[in-house]
């Protein structure tokens, strides 16, 4: 097939005996310049105007005017005046402005713009400082034990101090507040968690692992490098997919590499985070898994991993590929290398490839020494703490770090100096990615639709409309939140017993974790996993994990609270669905393409029938 040709095809014909190429190409359009000749406009030197379909039918009668205007020779001056009058016309909404024309004298009537649609603009601390007086005259005298309120806001009074006219504008749509006078906050949360739910499943992952493994494994088709990146949880389960990808190749796993990332900056390894040894051990009936490649192997590759060839495999990839693809390819070389491993592995694949997922995530993996030790006093502290409410204490996974708030490209409260940051930020962390031709930043809209992070503002008064009083002790996972100062301030207000590892942890022993983002995360994952109620204010990785290990160590069902950030019509009844939601939700099973780190039912649990007479106790388990 040949390739086109820029000067078109070309057929032969014969004429007076001679042979002539003719070309079937069309001829090019003519040029939109003015031609002399032929026409009447030639001697006035005037450009004929095509009118496009696109134009708007303002544009198309003012140039139908200038048109006559000038095909008869009339005023010229008017032509100025016509341009100005239509510019006029065509801002004039933009502008907010009326445009009319009486006995040629143009009159402008200025009109003040449309109020913006109810939940689109930033308007919490107003909210805040109207209902706070009603918080303080609510507030728990804590005799009885309990950390939530026997009291409740009255929304009905609230509203009608505040008018009626102006409540709309007030609520931001990703707030929850209660508002039931009719019912005591006690008598809510108590029948807010259905015990019918709990279904009392039980980890049947090892069991199952270790009836695969009593049987002496078969000769390792080669060493498998893989290369995981991201922060901690990412990183997790890179790890864990590829435990089960090994085991599918029978391959003899090499103690994985940490990629640093440019946004976490952390230079662990392995062993900096998790128990190497532990890991080893837990999974040596099932795959081998070694620290390093042997010496012969690195000699064949200059004693250089990087020359190891590099296997492009695609995301999500399924086991048929892996069998077809890429055994043959580690039989032959005697070691690859896949990097990055990110979401390699399908998510659906056979029952004994998620076991070794299971038992990766749930059982073999545990934090380094060093993590686990000042955890386990973190938790202590908790506990104790929080004695008078028999040692439970809320914990929330708070998002609103710096590039948090810039990806979402929302507004607050920080007027330009906030914007300039965000614009700052979005270009040191995406590099243009939000200034490329045809992107629209939409603040208004992404508010509506519940993508703006919830500010630790609004956390508090979610958590004090559920019912929660200043009694509750709290413990709140975060990063360097922004403008921390200004806006941790009011939640401090709201729960007084607000703790974070910072606080939680002397600066002696938070030293050695200085610098290193997965493992401060790993100890805030610790201190949200023996929680008595977990809330998620944002998406990602590390509340997906941290809800499927509440599951796996809960009998199935853990406390944890998904507000929904879009729901904001029925005030009256908002609460309760949320709540229920949340409760249903948490005995929910893998669907199809679901990911059993955060649903490790069926394929990891199995459920037992038998009721249990214990009750879910948070507060103890494996860390």
């Amino acid at each position: 097939m040949h390739g086109y040709s820029r000067l078109g095809n070309s057929t032969t014909a014969t004429a007076n005996g001679r042979s002539v190429t003719v070309s079937t190409t069309p001829s090019p359009p003519s040029s939109p310049r003015f031609r002399h000749g032929r026409s009447k406009l030639a001697a006035s030197n005037v450009s004929v105007i095509r009118l496009s379909k696109q134009q708007s039918m303002v544009e198309r009668v003012m140039v139908l005017i200038i048109s006559i205007v000038f095909r008869r020779k009339g005023v010229l001056l008017l032509a100025p005046l016509l341009y100005i009058v239509g510019m006029l016309l065509y801002i004039g909404g933009s502008l907010n402005l009326d445009v009319n024309v009486i006995n040629n004298i143009v009159l402008l009537h200025h009109h003040p713009p449309p109020p913006p649609p109810p939940g689109s603009l930033y308007r919490s601390p107003q909210l805040f400082n109207n209902l706070w007086p009603f918080m303080e005259s609510h507030t728990s005298s804590n005799t009885n034990g309990s950390s939530y309120s026997n009291n409740v806001i009255s929304w009905d009074k609230f509203s009608r101090e505040l008018g009626e006219e102006h409540w709309a504008l007030y609520l931001p749509k990703r707030v929850i507040l209660m508002i039931d006078l009719e019912r005591r906050n006690q008598e809510f949360l108590m029948t807010a968690w259905d015990p019918k739910l709990r279904q009392h499943w039980k980890p049947c992952s090892n069991n199952s692992i270790s009836e695969a493994g009593l049987e002496e494994l078969p000769k390792s088709n080669g060493f498998l490098i893989i290369e995981a990146n991201g922060g901690l949880n990412q990183q997790r389960l890179s790890i864990c997919d590829a435990v089960a990808v090994a085991g599918l190749l029978n391959a003899t796993l090499v103690v994985p590499i940490f990629h640093l990332n440019s946004v976490w900056r952390d230079s662990s390894k392995f062993g900096d985070i998790f128990d190497e040894d532990f890991f080893i051990n837990a999974l040596r009936n099932n795959v081998t898994i070694v620290r390093e490649l042997p010496e012969n192997i690195l000699q064949r590759y200059d004693n250089n991993i990087s020359s190891i060839v590099n296997l492009r495999v695609k995301g999500w990839s399924s086991p048929k590929y892996y069998l077809q693809k890429v055994v043959p390819k580690l039989v032959e070389m005697g070691a690859v290398r896949i990097a990055p491993f990110s979401n390699r592995l399908a998510l659906d694949v056979p029952s004994e490839i998620q076991r070794l997922r299971c038992f990766s995530n749930y059982e073999a993996m545990r934090f380094s020494e060093p993590i686990r030790t000042l955890a386990e006093k973190m938790v202590e502290r908790m506990i104790k703490q929080s004695s008078d409410s028999e040692g439970k204490y809320v914990s929330v996974h708070l998002r609103f770090e710096m590039d948090m708030v810039a990806f979402s490209c929302c507004e607050y409260d920080g007027g330009e100096e906030e914007k300039h940051e965000m614009d700052m930020a979005r270009e040191r962390g995406w590099r243009g990615k939000f200034r490329r031709r045809g992107r629209v930043i939409r603040p208004g809209a992404n508010r509506i639709d519940g993508k703006c992070p919830l500010t630790p503002l609004e956390v508090g008064m979610m958590l004090r409309g559920m019912g929660f009083d200043n009694s509750t002790s709290l413990f709140v996972a975060a990063g360097n939140i922004y403008k921390a100062e200004k806006y941790m301030a009011p939640l401090k207000q709201m729960f007084p017993r607000l703790e974070t590892k910072e606080t939680l942890a002397t600066p002696e022993e938070l030293a050695i974790f200085k610098g290193h983002s997965s493992r401060l995360a790993a100890l805030d994952y610790t201190v949200c996993l023996h929680s008595e109620v977990f809330v998620t204010t944002q998406g990602g990785n590390f509340p997906h994990f941290l809800m499927g290990h509440r599951h796996y160590l809960y009998q199935g069902h853990a406390k944890t609270i998904k507000p929904d950030k879009r729901k904001w019509e029925d005030f009256q009844h908002q609460m309760r669905e949320m709540l229920h939601h949340s409760d249903v939700k948490g005995s929910e099973l893998k669907k199809a393409n679901g990911s059993l780190y955060t649903f490790p039912m069926p394929d990891c649990m199995c459920k037992h029938p038998e009721a249990s007479g214990e009750d879910n106790n948070n507060t103890t388990g494996k860390i």
